[in-house]
């Protein structure tokens, strides 16, 4: 098998850097939804550990304890839906770089805490992208320091104990989001061209075809998040799951013992997984959304070079329960199934023998 993939890789296009991108993203700024209950909504975020920063009857801004202003934006409308997300930008001369995109909009005022500017874009699978900059920072949150831990050649606890507050976990920063797309290749050139994403990790069918990108910010020799947005090939444009760093694994572990017991819904955790290797744990919102705590997850420079692995159930995760597969069931409504009739005629991305494949591996 691992013959067949790797000479499979060699007459695959796989996601690849780009040598001169538009602009070189800084930071995952924040997440934008709609949903119909602001209230439930800040409910379940404040169980999960975020903070509100702003509301009115309109949009509600949560955030972490780090100093961005917020990381969640969600604006009251009928119905629940993922819209997109802001990326951050080094400069004005990149936000002009950004505007003169096609299809991009102008620079327009960033409403919300922080401030800022803004220009909107829609990326190749219809998902929003905010480029801002000049938000202002705010002042970070305290939070606990990460227990010490005796191990076997170092105990640093003599005559202590572990007792961390049985309260929410302090969510610190918003991690990653993971987007589901039919129209794949587009979707991850489309941010390594315009973004300066780094793919640091593909994981590949036994045909050879590309599954899943994990990508990482450029920010040279500054050590980044081994992922910051992750692409997987699905058969419509879906938001998979958003990921949000804690402090240590006692805070994952508080953090399934008070969402358990506030009756919130588990979709997958504890474990570790193998690609970015954080310790995580995954909750759905009250509109199935999911939503993970990790924490110690890996860091690289822009030179660590990319890798290439089979993808199957068995790597994602190093322990911990199996992925269930109600994690990667899709919604087969009647929307659902029209897209997935109308991308099979019009993705070259998307055949139906790769669904067959993905549905045998995870289904």
């Amino acid at each position: 098998m691992a013959k067949q993939i790797t000479t499979a890789i060699l007459a695959t296009p796989q996601p690849a850097r780009h040598p001169q991108p538009t602009v070189r993203a800084q930071a995952l700024a924040h997440l934008i939804f709609e949903r119909p209950d602001l209230e439930q909504a800040e409910r379940f975020l404040g169980d999960f550990g975020l903070q509100t920063a702003q509301r009115d009857a309109a949009t509600l801004y949560m955030r972490g304890t780090g100093s961005a202003p917020y990381c969640y934006r969600i604006h009251h409308a009928k119905r629940s839906r993922f819209l997109g997300f802001g990326l951050t930008l080094a400069s004005r001369n990149d936000l002009e770089r950004i505007a003169a995109l096609p299809g991009a909009s102008g620079i327009e005022p960033l409403e919300g805490p922080g401030g800022g500017e803004r220009v909107r874009l829609t990326d190749p699978s219809g998902f929003l992208v905010e480029a801002i900059h000049g938000q202002q920072a705010a002042e970070a949150m305290a939070h606990r320091a990460p227990l010490p831990l005796n191990l076997a050649d170092e105990t640093p606890r003599i005559n202590a104990t572990q007792r961390p507050p049985i309260a929410p976990p302090e969510v610190i920063k918003l991690g990653h989001v993971v987007l589901e797309v039919a129209d794949y290749q587009a979707t991850c050139a489309w941010y390594t061209h315009h973004f300066g994403f780094i793919p640091s990790d593909v994981q590949v069918l036994p045909d050879g075809s590309p599954a899943v990108t994990f990508m990482r910010l450029d920010l040279g020799d500054t050590p980044t998040d081994h992922h910051t947005l992750a692409i997987a090939q699905g058969f419509m444009a879906a938001y998979s799951h958003s990921a949000y760093e804690v402090v240590d694994a006692d805070a994952v572990g508080m953090g399934q013992r008070v969402l358990r017991e506030k009756g919130w819904k588990h979709a997958w955790g504890i474990g570790r997984h193998i690609l970015g290797s954080q310790i995580f744990d995954y909750w759905q919102d009250p509109w199935g959304d999911k939503h993970e705590h990790y924490c110690d997850g890996d860091l690289f420079t822009a030179d660590h070079p990319t890798g290439v692995h089979a993808v199957s159930p068995e790597a994602m995760s190093q322990w911990g329960q199996r992925m269930p597969k109600s994690f990667t069931k899709p919604v087969l409504n009647l929307a659902a199934i029209a897209a997935l009739l109308r991308n099979l005629r019009r993705s070259p991305d998307l055949t139906l023998r790769k669904l067959i494949t993905l549905a045998r591996m995870f289904g």
